[in-house]
């Protein structure tokens, strides 16, 4: 009891000086994560300037022009902007397929990984992120020109009789997937192998002796078990691929803008929207922020 009182007093009196060790880590949040978002909300209510820049006059007009479409002259009758939607949507099916895709391979890759014998797991893991340790604009560069017309996938495929002449790749919405694919793969492995890690082996087993299939197994055992990894690897898949903007510009081409290129471009060059910009990226934020608000929430209730 006297040790416990001790330590109590001691977590006490050493409380004051964890407020100050958290100190530098709440100031770098404060200057590189919650002052650039402030500016780009209070820029997102600015007027652009004709020529370029913005002019301190707080108007709705971004918000506006990217939900309704009041035609040339803006004089009338407001109609749904069915075009900057469409990027949207195009974004969020196109990050849901790849956070899929990412699942689909994660999944047995880390299942392989965490199942192999200690001393090779580090091995493992370094062959899957040592790719990464390239900039992500030569990787998508160099995908690019793998899979161009003329380029080696074509010409392998050719070679070996699977292809006639050369399919076109580039600029389609299958080598901007097959770029956010390639780019986000190893965020679902690492979380989904630390999750198998932990995993107690044992419960397979006495699932088997109780004559559960191995499909039963999997979904009634493990998946349960691992769900949290999984679920962290969909994040970390699913919110970076939604504002993207590399891969769709290197590999989509102009037909298959993203909501990240969107943005992208209002901040190019001196006569960019930037007020029109911040509006479309404080309109994505505030999705993804609902969104994790509401997983948030649903797992409260569960653990509750």
């Amino acid at each position: 009891m006297a040790g416990l009182a001790e330590s109590g007093g001691s977590s006490s009196a050493f409380a004051p000086a964890r407020l100050w060790l958290m100190l530098p880590s709440w100031v770098l949040i404060g200057f590189f994560l919650l002052l650039p978002v402030l500016m780009m909300l209070i820029y997102s209510f600015l007027t652009k300037e004709f020529r370029g820049g913005v002019i301190w006059e707080f108007s709705l007009a971004s918000y506006d022009k990217f939900f309704f479409d009041r035609g040339l002259f803006g004089d009338e009758p407001p109609r749904i902007e069915w075009t900057y939607l469409g990027i949207f949507w195009r974004s969020a099916w196109q990050a849901g397929l790849a956070t899929l895709l990412c699942l689909l391979v994660g999944f047995p890759t880390a299942w392989f990984i965490a199942t192999r014998p200690a001393r090779s797991r580090a091995i493992w893991l370094f062959l899957v992120t040592v790719p990464y340790w390239v900039n992500l604009l030569i990787r998508t560069v160099s995908m690019k020109f793998m899979i161009r017309d003329n380029g080696p996938v074509n010409e392998w495929l050719m070679a070996l009789g699977v292809l006639d002449a050369p399919i076109t790749m580039i600029n389609t919405n299958f080598a901007v997937q097959l770029g956010l694919f390639y780019s986000y793969l190893p965020f679902m492995v690492l979380p989904i192998y630390a999750a198998v890690e932990r995993y107690n082996f044992a419960l397979s087993e006495a699932a088997a002796d109780l004559y559960a299939s191995r499909w039963q197994t999997l979904r009634l055992v493990v998946l349960p078990v691992v769900k949290p990894g999984i679920v962290a690897g969909s994040i970390l898949v699913f919110v970076p691929s939604l504002g993207a903007f590399l891969a769709p510009d290197l590999l989509g081409g102009a037909k298959n803008w993203m909501i990240g290129s969107l943005i992208e471009d209002q901040f190019k060059g001196a006569a960019g929207n930037w007020p029109f910009g911040a509006a479309v990226a404080m309109v994505l934020l505030s999705i993804v922020l609902i969104v994790l608000f509401l997983y948030a929430r649903s797992q409260n209730r569960v653990s509750g």
